[in-house]
């Protein structure tokens, strides 16, 4: 890319934002040049308004320090001086829909973290390796909107990172009955020890809205572009519990799957570790060489030995085996705020660059 694309930051201030901040830092392709926040953060510099609240664990970088936040309701004010956001608001959902779409009609393309739009029609929501071919939806989106530079794109949730590449890869066997229990992290919540002691020695059987993320957002990966809209595939059902435990990053899941055809584990072992997609074959900066990888050893995939593989954009994969009431059982972990997140939002931007939906405004 010759010329580097400026980046605005909706949301800036909160952990997601701070991640984009961190992962931005000398990105060969994009430059935050926008911080934007709330109305009470407006007005200070970055890092007047992140203050002692700093939850990254490398240093807020230099570049950012003095920027000057801005409202992130001032929508035009913002859009002016970038050629794209990432949006990681902390609103409403009522809210976020409707600034995204106000961001969006500046011709400024949105790729959002949160979750408000990921059942839009035409909005793409995508894990760049499974469903690149998903933001072709973006031509219908923009006919609503009355855009013809301007959309928003989406990731999907950070809990269904360990599993759906699984699934994805597993696509040609059937895929047909699928039970889930996630252990996530505190960091999804946006928090750190710190902040949430109580945590700690702790376990929480339950996260708000997130079983049913888990359920019904991997049959939107999963699905098919028609019409203009995004079709949610049929299979396979899913069920899940999702549990929240005392690990500051790292989402582990363990899976029990029925398939239609009847592979071998050899086979199943083999898609894993040769699937790629898009982010592979375009080389893109935040991809990782390899996406899948599988661990032989009984004790593995572990939080502390595998949540950083491929610089957290990796997924772990182990302790496949066949079992007595499932075909298989697998145990899954990805990291839940580099590719669960942040960094899968940078990725889905870099996938547009290649792809042309993300450009230098003129």
């Amino acid at each position: 890319m010759d010329q580097k694309l400026r980046v605005g930051i909706l949301g800036a201030t909160g952990m997601v934002g701070q991640r984009f901040v961190s992962l931005l830092e000398d990105h060969p392709w994009f430059e935050v040049v926008t911080v934007a926040a709330s109305p009470r953060s407006a007005g200070k510099t970055y890092e007047e308004a992140v203050g002692g609240r700093w939850k990254m664990k490398t240093p807020m970088p230099e570049a950012v320090k003095s920027l000057v936040v801005a409202n992130v309701n001032d929508v035009e004010k913002v859009a002016s001086g970038v050629d794209f956001v990432f949006s990681a608001v902390d609103m409403t959902k009522d809210e976020i829909r409707a600034i995204e779409e106000e961001y969006a009609k500046t011709e400024t393309p949105v790729v959002s973290n949160n979750s408000a739009h990921r059942w839009t029609p035409d909005v793409p929501m995508v894990v760049p390796e499974i469903n690149a071919e998903h933001f072709e939806v973006i031509a219908a989106q923009k006919e609503r909107l009355g855009t013809k530079r301007g959309f928003i794109a989406v990731k999907p949730n950070c809990s269904i990172q360990s599993y759906v590449p699984c699934l994805a890869a597993w696509r040609e066997f059937g895929p047909k009955e699928v039970v889930v229990t996630t252990y996530q992290a505190i960091s999804g919540a946006g928090k750190t020890f710190k902040d949430w002691p109580e945590m700690a020695e702790n376990i929480i059987p339950y996260i708000g809205g997130e079983e049913e993320k888990s359920e019904q957002e991997p049959l939107r990966v999963l699905g098919t572009v028609k019409d203009g809209e995004i079709v949610k595939a049929a299979l396979p059902k899913i069920t899940c519990q999702c549990i929240r435990v005392p690990v500051l990053d790292g989402h582990t899941a363990a899976v029990f799957i029925n398939f239609e055809k009847k592979p071998s584990k050899e086979q199943l072992i083999e898609k894993l570790v040769n699937f790629k997609g898009f982010p592979q074959e375009a080389g893109l900066p935040s991809a990782p060489k390899q996406f899948v990888q599988y661990l032989k050893e009984d004790n593995r995939p572990q939080v502390a030995l595998d949540v950083d593989y491929e610089n957290g954009m990796g997924v772990s994969i182990g302790r496949l085996r066949k079992d007595t009431m499932f075909d298989f059982k697998f145990v899954g972990l990805s990291h839940n705020t580099l590719r669960g997140a942040a960094g899968g939002a940078v990725l889905c931007a870099e996938s547009l660059a290649k792809k042309g939906y993300i450009q230098a405004k003129q």
